[in-house]
Parts: C-alpha cells; sequence; structure tokens
C-alpha cells in the first residue's frame, strides 16, 4: 500500500506463482482500489464543474480512472502505456468533504489492445456506506513514443 496526495492505493498481492512482471500482458480478473478522504480541492466548486461542496464528477471520475491504470500496473510492457477512450459513469450520490470513498477498477475484457474495466465507488463503512458512482472505462494500450509523436508539439520527450 502506498500513499500519494491523500489516495491510498491498494493493489491486490497476486497468487503465488503469478508474478506481475512487464510484458505479461493485461488479463481479465485484475484489480485495484484506492480509497481517498474528500478535501476541498476535489470539490465541485473547485473544479468549476458545480457551486457545491461535494465531490466534483471529474473527480470522482479521476479517482476511477487511476484505478483502472494501477489494476494493469507491472502488466504492460516498458514502451506501453494505456489511454482512456470511452467513460460510461453514473454519479449517484453526493460526498461531502472529510468523507472516505473507495474506488476499485476490474478489467473485465481485453480484446486486442481494448481493455474494458467495470468500476464503482463507494463510502466506507465508517462513513456510513453506499454506493457513489459506477460505470464503464474503456481503455487502449499504445506505444509511448507513437503516441506521444501523434499529440503533437511538446508531446513527445
Amino acid at each position: 500500500m502506498s500513499v500519494t496526495s491523500g489516495i491510498v492505493i491498494v493493489v491486490p498481492k497476486s497468487p503465488p506463482g503469478s508474478a506481475k512482471t512487464a510484458g505479461h500482458g493485461p488479463h481479465a480478473g485484475l484489480t485495484a482500489r484506492l480509497e481517498l478522504t474528500i478535501r476541498p480541492e476535489d470539490t465541485a466548486e473547485h473544479f468549476h464543474s458545480g457551486d457545491v461542496p461535494v465531490l466534483a464528477t471529474p473527480r470522482l471520475i479521476a479517482l476511477c480512472e487511476e484505478a483502472t491504470c494501477r489494476a494493469t500496473d507491472g502488466h504492460l510492457a516498458d514502451a506501453q502505456s494505456s489511454v482512456a477512450t470511452r467513460v460510461q459513469f453514473d454519479h449517484l450520490a453526493p460526498v461531502g468533504v472529510g468523507t472516505m470513498v473507495v474506488a476499485e477498477a476490474t478489467l473485465v475484457k481485453v480484446e486486442g489492445r481494448r481493455l474494458t474495466f467495470t468500476v464503482s465507488a463507494a463510502r466506507t463503512e465508517g462513513d456510513s456506506g453506499g454506493l457513489v458512482g459506477a460505470g464503464r472505462v474503456t481503455r487502449v494500450m499504445v506505444d509511448r513514443s507513437v503516441f506521444l509523436a501523434k499529440a503533437g508539439p511538446g508531446g513527445g520527450p
């Protein structure tokens, strides 16, 4: 488990004999979980996506998207990355500052370079529990240098 700017990342250990090393490719069943305690900079007011001090939808989606990235850690070749191409998401409940939310992502389908994840976020039991949001995120594996070259000025190394 590691902590980065208020986020706790929990990636389940692989079963014995299933070492996670780059190049072994992503496969259905990979999961990751992130915990976030909501701060003022996570709110709709801060993101300018609303005028209330509750968890912003863009921040919630970003948290779920980060969980999809963590789920494939160690399963992409060194030269690869993955980029989101589609997000389908329902934000179901407001979450106030100080509340802890847990986002989970599970890789459910691999079709060539396309990775499809289910994602969900919920309050922790200590914060009354309950589903906050859920959906699907589609990511595509890319060659990092080719992708950055396509991005244009400032996108390359």
